[in-house]
């Protein structure tokens, strides 16, 4: 039998299943936490409440996933090819997201509710920032795709300063402090935009303006999933000493995520905003370590279901809520109870279908010019 190769040595085209599994995991906690914001059956709201920590997980896989490759290059003594890589993430992004976008403005019908931010802010991924729930709530999910790409620009760009002023071994003490900017920022938001208007209809508002949807506040994630990808590619005799206790880290994950859930039950108080995102995404930090060793069972286990479905992944993120809506639309005309069960399955389907048509009309073609443009 052949040895494993070094998870952090595969490509997009070796993908491991183990992450397959954490992609549809997350995309389904993304699910069940927006269906809340709809008519729902009463279990949902237990069922979803941690939902929301999907786009952690997301986070910490790209995280991973992007820094690996960009790593491996530095390892091997390449130069990053910043027009490489943004040109490898355009076609992987770019089309099926403008593509929603575009339905978006053009079919009001689309639309879970009616404000629309401005289309600017969409297209230079600067929704997040000021982003207010009360007038401009429809779309909002795009404010994850945002950081990402900011997240897309300044990696490379970050990785390609260090190596020329040669400061690599400074890397961890960037990462370190961008850690304690997470924290710094979330307290400083907190203080001076939340608290003030603390007891107030403008709460919730305030949170998300400043807390959970600005960069300076999702840090965390995007950091775990680099220093894992950090660990395995320069420092792989510690990393591979740890991989050997897959199903250890599996479990440790969970102990911290139980435990982030519990500080995360009420997700708008000072401690949740404040330490609660760090724990969670060092709980899902293990999980992804857990699920790219080779001794973890999620690594050993191939499942066609998760395989399709983090296929689809993306295409799902960006279409649900407005398939979810037309969906709860359409069958109440029909008598379908927008609170049951089979509303549910029907909204589901619905994402999970609009979504595969997203993928092949879409995704897949812009995917084989890709292969085509870069080799």
């Amino acid at each position: 039998m052949p040895t494993p190769a070094h998870p952090a040595q595969f490509s997009d085209s070796k993908k491991l299943a183990g992450l397959d599994h954490l992609r549809a995991l997350a995309i389904a906690l993304v699910l069940l936490f927006h269906y809340q914001l709809f008519e729902h059956p009463q279990w949902v709201v237990p069922a979803g409440r941690f939902g929301w920590t999907g786009v952690d997980l997301f986070f910490v896989l790209s995280g991973y996933l992007i820094s690996s490759q960009l790593f491996l290059k530095m390892a091997k003594g390449n130069k990053i090819s910043f027009q490489d890589f943004f040109i490898r993430r355009f076609f992987r992004i770019i089309p099926a997201y403008a593509t929603v976008v575009a339905i978006y403005f053009c079919v009001p019908y689309f639309r879970e509710w009616e404000a629309l931010p401005p289309l600017w802010k969409f297209l230079t991924f600067t929704q997040n920032i000021g982003l207010d729930i009360r007038n401009t709530r429809t779309f909002s999910h795009a404010w994850s795709l945002c950081i990402e790409e900011q997240f897309y620009l300044l990696l490379p760009l970050t990785l390609i300063a260090l190596v020329s002023l040669k400061w690599q071994e400074r890397g961890v003490v960037f990462i370190a402090g961008l850690f304690v900017f997470g924290f710094v920022a979330r307290i400083y938001c907190w203080n001076h935009f939340v608290v003030p208007v603390s007891g107030s209809d403008n709460f919730l508002a305030a949170w998300y303006e400043w807390i959970y949807y600005p960069t300076w506040g999702r840090l965390d994630g995007l950091l775990t999933g680099i220093s894992i990808a950090a660990l395995f590619q320069f420092r792989p005799a510690l990393m591979m000493g740890i991989a050997r206790y897959g199903n250890a880290l599996l479990l440790a994950s969970l102990v911290i995520l139980t435990g982030a859930y519990c500080l995360c039950f009420d997700a708008h108080t000072f401690a949740a905003s404040v330490f609660g995102f760090p724990l969670v995404s060092i709980g899902y930090g293990f999980l992804v370590a857990a699920a790219v060793s080779p001794s973890c069972f999620l690594y050993k286990i191939r499942s066609a279901v998760t395989e399709k479905i983090a296929a689809w992944s993306f295409a799902i993120y960006l279409v649900h809520k407005g398939l979810i809506h037309m969906a709860q639309l359409g069958c109440a005309k029909l008598g379908v109870a927008v609170d049951g069960n089979v509303m549910f399955l029907i909204c589901m389907a619905s994402s999970v279908l609009g979504a595969l048509l997203l993928h092949v009309i879409v995704e897949r073609p812009f995917m084989r010019l890709r292969k085509k443009i870069t080799g």
